[in-house]
């Protein structure tokens, strides 16, 4: 049973995909900068190297240059105006992915203290399985669930029952 608090349910339900698509021999590329996921990585015996936080609308060459089986963006491809390149440049046979899902009674998340913490995309599955397709991935496994909040309230209360993540297993079409 899933704790339902923010972030050990997204973090858990993660961990468990992770572990059945995934060796521990194989070397994963974690798009974004070191987080606390890709810490609970490390921590679980995974080899885990980080993007360094540059622009990868602009500049998608660490997808090119570094060694890695596996790729993985949890939450990142929601912040990127064009996630079709960055998939495109992918150079390993597999990857896991997560984005938030679009959700009919809210508005996509946009931070008002951080210019960079806003989203660009909030995708429903079809679009992402689309996204994956026209990039050359083939959807093995997927998964939806909600992201429950503390507070009260109508959307909040909506929270519980619509699924707001979605996580994709894919290998490369060869």
């Amino acid at each position: 049973m899933y704790e339902n608090t923010y972030p050990d349910k997204r973090f858990q339900i993660t961990m468990d995909f992770l572990q059945k698509h995934v060796s521990k021999s194989e070397r994963i590329l974690d798009l974004g900068v070191s987080n606390p996921l890709s810490k609970i990585m490390e921590k679980e015996g995974f080899s885990v190297q980080n993007t360094s936080g540059e622009d990868l609308d602009l500049d998608q060459s660490a997808l090119q240059n570094e060694s890695y089986e596996v790729f993985t963006g949890f939450e990142i491809f929601e912040h990127l105006l064009n996630p079709f390149t960055v998939l495109n440049a992918v150079t390993c046979d597999k990857l896991l992915i997560s984005v938030p899902l679009k959700l009919w009674f809210a508005n996509a998340y946009r931070s008002k203290t951080d210019k960079w913490d806003r989203h660009y995309h909030e995708f429903e599955d079809w679009q992402l399985d689309w996204l994956l397709e026209k990039t050359g991935w083939k959807i093995v496994d997927s998964v939806q669930f909600t992201h429950p909040v503390k507070k009260i309230g109508f959307r909040p209360l909506l929270r519980y029952f619509t699924p707001r993540y979605y996580l994709v297993y894919a290998e490369k079409i060869k």
